[in-house]
């Protein structure tokens, strides 16, 4: 497209090339933007998001790890509890940045700045800026990972070589929310509603098995516990942590690939009705 090509010709493009007004195949161009307002203003915000667990690590896994000492882990072996909270800590760091970015960020680009709708008006289709700002989710994902792990390693927490998959195990679980998240807040029109978002959150982060194993709690409450996507990650990760794995791996990781699927397809759906009616 060149740059005198008015706005009604880049929309009339856009309808006509191979993928409809779908995808433009430039994602990058929204990355760029999004890179560059992180470096700008946000990048504070980001860094206090790293703080969080790691802040959790060393109360509940120091502190109250002194007091509660070994626990059983997967495949049966004993661990510090320090040990047995980090990897679910790590999923919900993994959660916390993707959803951050793929739920309030977008919440006000999409009702406030008005981003999305310049954005359309463009030769840029709906899922040129799905898969942008959930890149920019997964890529705090992947940071916050990544300076977790690290910590962990310095805690004498990894014990081995299969703790490395953890970070890309964390970017699918980034994934799967950001995916969802930006589709879920395309319904969204006002502040109360997006205080249900930190509603859904909260529970998830206590009852996940968490800090506690899924056997504490009664059969009807495991069920739930297990319908949730935080669950599976808590699981993954925690049996990545100490390289022992079971039938119900692929079914974790299978959980996260669905999730990302259907949340991409929501997103892209809700971009297309609400900006390209």
């Amino acid at each position: 497209m060149s740059a005198g090509l008015p706005v009604a010709s880049a929309a009339e493009e856009a309808r006509n090339r191979t993928f409809g007004p779908l995808y433009s195949r430039n994602a990058r161009a929204v990355i760029a933007r999004g890179l560059l307002a992180t470096k700008s203003t946000n990048w504070l915000v980001m860094l206090s998001g790293f703080f969080e667990p790691v802040l959790f690590l060393i109360s509940m896994g120091v502190g109250l790890g002194a007091i509660v000492g070994s626990v059983q882990g997967p495949g049966g072996g004993e661990i510090s509890y320090a040990a047995y909270i980090a990897p679910a800590l790590l999923a919900v760091s993994a959660m916390n940045g993707a959803v951050y970015d793929s739920t309030w960020n977008v919440f006000f680009k999409m009702n406030f700045a008005k981003l999305y709708q310049g954005m359309l008006y463009t030769s840029l289709g709906p899922l040129d800026v799905a898969l942008g700002e959930i890149f920019l989710a997964l890529l705090r994902g992947l940071l916050y990972a990544m300076g977790f792990t690290a910590v962990m390693g310095m805690m004498g927490l990894i014990t081995t070589p299969w703790a490395l998959l953890m970070i890309p195990a964390s970017v699918l679980i980034a994934f799967g929310f950001a995916s969802i998240g930006m589709g879920i807040t395309s319904f969204l029109k006002t502040f109360q509603q997006m205080d249900w978002i930190n509603f859904i959150m909260l529970p998830m982060f206590l009852f996940s098995a968490t800090f506690y194993p899924l056997s504490v709690y009664p059969q009807a409450v495991q069920w739930l516990i297990q319908a949730m996507p935080l669950w599976h990650g808590v699981e993954l990760l925690r049996q990545i942590s100490v390289g022992t794995f079971t039938a119900a791996t692929p079914i974790h990781v299978g959980y996260y690939l669905v999730m990302t699927a259907v949340g991409m397809l929501l997103t892209t759906v809700r971009l297309r009705q609400l900006f390209l009616k």
